[in-house]
């Protein structure tokens, strides 16, 4: 995609030292519990109060797009004020809200504190996260970006079973107002002690106050949206078939637990592709991120085993997404710098999120649709591959960047 030839330089203000790992720290707390505790919990909730799995987790759903929209005032917060008090307020948000789920006595309560809930990632898990790492590291981002997604990943590792133990022990409720002390106890004290206050000012800098007219002038530019549409793409044919696999692989003959290894794997996937992110030149990320992953998904699609070979194609589905993060994490800063980064950076991520919070729907409703979850993935395969076409063209464009 091209860069402007005056983009503003990603100037480095500082990182404060034990930031980074403060944030490791918040953001793995942040994940497990306002994103992750909900899933393990949904199976006790029914239980106790009757109210149906699908509504549950519709509730948290419709918290997610609450999220999707929240990024965007979010931004342009962060880029007037500062992360500390933004982020300290969406950690005593997400407090408030868990113990209203925790409180709620009836369904459309519950439902109401999700809404609520949703927009505290919006100020505190990876959007925010990833504009203070650019603006603490400058172009040496990378690296703390890979860190700090590959400690998040573990936030389903600890929080998902500590959340089914508590929910076993003490009830869902208690469980969750648990984890809204924990989420508060944590994260807190942490951003309010490495947090930026204010953002170093100046234009030697490039580091100044909200400029709206360059903000505008970039979101109307094709430059953004062309490379916003691809990101979209990208997105819903990665996560509407990995969050798919079980029933995918189970109707290619695998069995469920086989097929939950399946899933399992597609994390741990995950982890590889962060950890190789760094090792592809920024000149080629966009076609090589999107032309692995239409691969990957064409793989699953049209492979009818062995069960190894369809897990294997999973893993190489999971690397992507885990490319597809960090890519989100530093694809606007790579095309326009960091000045009003918070602001262009929610604005972009807004229907990623979206997309997000829908495609595990979307993915059974193109499989009704199609007749079968292979059909999905052929479909999805020809969704990523628009993605990497597109991508192709960009970089083939006479202003492509040539760092």
């Amino acid at each position: 995609m091209p860069a402007p030839a005056d983009a503003p330089a990603l100037v480095a203000e500082g990182a404060p030292r034990g930031g980074l790992a403060a944030l490791c720290i918040t953001q793995t707390t942040g994940w497990g519990i306002l994103y992750y505790a909900l899933p393990a919990a949904v199976l006790p909730i029914s239980g106790d109060t009757g109210w149906e799995p699908a509504l549950v987790t519709g509730a948290f759903s419709a918290g997610l797009l609450v999220s999707a929209g929240a990024g965007i005032l979010v931004g342009r917060a962060l880029d007037n004020t500062g992360p500390r008090t933004l982020m300290i307020g969406g950690s005593l948000v997400g407090v408030a809200a868990l113990a209203l789920v925790a409180l709620a006595p009836v369904l459309p309560l519950f439902a109401a504190a999700w809404l609520l809930a949703g927009t505290a990632p919006a100020a505190v898990l990876y959007q925010p996260a990833f504009t203070v790492i650019t603006r603490w590291y400058g172009t040496g981002r990378v690296r703390p970006l890979t860190i700090l997604t590959l400690a998040a990943g573990f936030a389903s590792t600890i929080f998902a079973p500590l959340t089914a133990a508590l929910s076993s022990s003490i009830g869902w409720r208690a469980a969750f107002l648990v984890l809204a002390g924990l989420l508060g106890l944590i994260t807190v004290p942490l951003h309010a002690r490495y947090l930026n206050k204010t953002w170093n000012a100046g234009p030697r800098r490039g580091a100044g106050t909200l400029d709206l007219s360059s903000v505008r002038a970039i979101r109307r530019s094709p430059e953004f949206r062309r490379l916003q549409g691809l990101m979209v793409l990208l997105c819903l044919g990665l996560y509407a078939t990995t969050l798919n696999i079980i029933p995918l692989l189970m109707e290619k003959g695998a069995s469920y637990a086989a097929a939950a290894l399946g899933l399992g794997l597609v994390g741990a996937g995950q982890v590889g592709g962060r950890l190789l992110f760094g090792f592809i030149p920024v000149r080629t990320r966009l076609p090589a991120i999107t032309g692995a992953a239409a691969g990957a998904v064409l793989l699953l699609a049209a492979l009818p085993g062995p069960l190894p070979v369809l897990i294997a194609a999973g893993i190489l589905a999971g690397a992507v997404r885990g490319c597809h993060t960090l890519l989100q994490a530093t694809v606007v800063a790579d095309q326009w710098g960091a000045r009003n980064l918070g602001t262009l950076q929610g604005t972009f991520a807004a229907p990623l999120t979206t997309v997000t919070a829908l495609a595990p729907a979307a993915g059974p409703a193109a499989a009704v649709w199609l007749g079968s979850y292979t059909g999905m993935a052929y479909a999805m395969a020809g969704v990523a591959a628009v993605a990497a076409l597109m991508a192709v063209l960009a970089s083939r464009g006479p202003d492509s960047p040539a760092r």
